[in-house]
């Protein structure tokens, strides 16, 4: 059978056309291994919740994922189908997202019977803060943060709409301002309603010392600091919640098939392996500088 340069041609082309598909076949085969591993490793349900920044295939503009009503529906569906005497595991990597999604979320993970834990690999800040309150335990990486859980109206803390009613005189605030307030003042009170809710629960087993309730929820919800103030491990854990620091190697090599679609040149690059002990380097033999001339 003889090819001309056209047949070659197409055929480069039928090949070039399916090569995506099936990079993307391939991943999807590789997570749901992976998964199935962890949750047979656990004995456990495992829901991931990872939201990477990607991009709109025609124009390149990056867009920012995050909690949403579509994610809500397929979590609650992923914990309706799980027994109640299984423990589910939540894996969570996001900015936060919608407050309806978020609580609906928590609430479902409250009433399951089973001890639930979610495991934060990087971040999960505001909603997915949430989250990990409603955890009977909070494994993190060690350099792994969490964030407060205060309400936003808009582009403005709710605390700083409040603290402008409390400086400045009545008569000199207009009424869209005093409206803002009104609105903050009952958001921040139903945020930390729902959050006392989320501490509270005892089931399996308390997870909260009662003593540390009103402590993570002023720290939390009040606005004392920018609502992407980074919480550290060392700082929930003085806080009272209950962290545990070490994630196991699975999480890691999930996270490494949920990729950030690269457009162009990476902004990150490193050899991926671990280094061993390296000889030290000889000391300069030369004339050392004098004090005044190092930097």
């Amino acid at each position: 059978m003889n090819f001309n340069f056209f047949d070659l041609f197409w055929i480069f082309l039928v090949f070039s056309s399916l090569q995506p598909w099936w990079q993307k076949r391939q991943m999807e085969v590789r997570r749901v291994q992976t998964l199935r591993a962890f949750e047979q490793q656990r004995r456990s349900r495992v829901i991931l919740l990872i939201h990477r920044q990607e991009s709109v295939s025609f124009l390149g503009i990056p867009i920012s994922r995050y909690i949403s009503i579509e994610d809500s529906e397929q979590v609650l569906r992923a914990i309706r189908f799980t027994p109640p005497d299984t423990p589910i595991d939540l894996i969570l990597h996001t900015p936060g997202g919608l407050v309806l999604a978020t609580e609906q979320i928590a609430r479902a993970l409250i009433r399951h019977q089973a001890k639930v834990t979610v495991f934060v690999p990087h971040y999960a800040m505001s909603g997915g803060t949430m989250l990990a309150l409603a955890a009977d335990e909070i494994v993190m990486d060690a350099n792994a943060v969490l964030g407060p859980v205060d309400p936003q109206l808009g582009n403005m803390a709710a605390a700083s709409v409040l603290k402008v009613v409390e400086q400045k005189p009545i008569e000199k605030i207009d009424d869209q301002t005093l409206i803002m307030a009104d609105l903050s003042r009952k958001a921040l009170q139903q945020v930390q309603r729902f959050v006392r809710t989320l501490l509270k629960d005892q089931v399996p087993q308390p997870k909260i010392a009662p003593e540390n309730i009103e402590k993570i929820v002023e720290a939390l919800t009040t606005g004392k600091v920018t609502h992407d103030y980074p919480v550290t491990v060392e700082e929930a854990t003085e806080l009272g919640l209950p962290i545990t620091v070490g994630l196991p190697p699975a999480i890691y090599n999930l996270m490494e098939l949920y990729p950030q679609p690269q457009g162009g040149r990476p902004s990150v690059q490193y050899i991926p392996m671990p280094y061993g002990q390296r000889p030290a380097l000889p000391e300069p033999k030369g004339r050392p500088l004098p004090e005044s001339a190092k930097f």
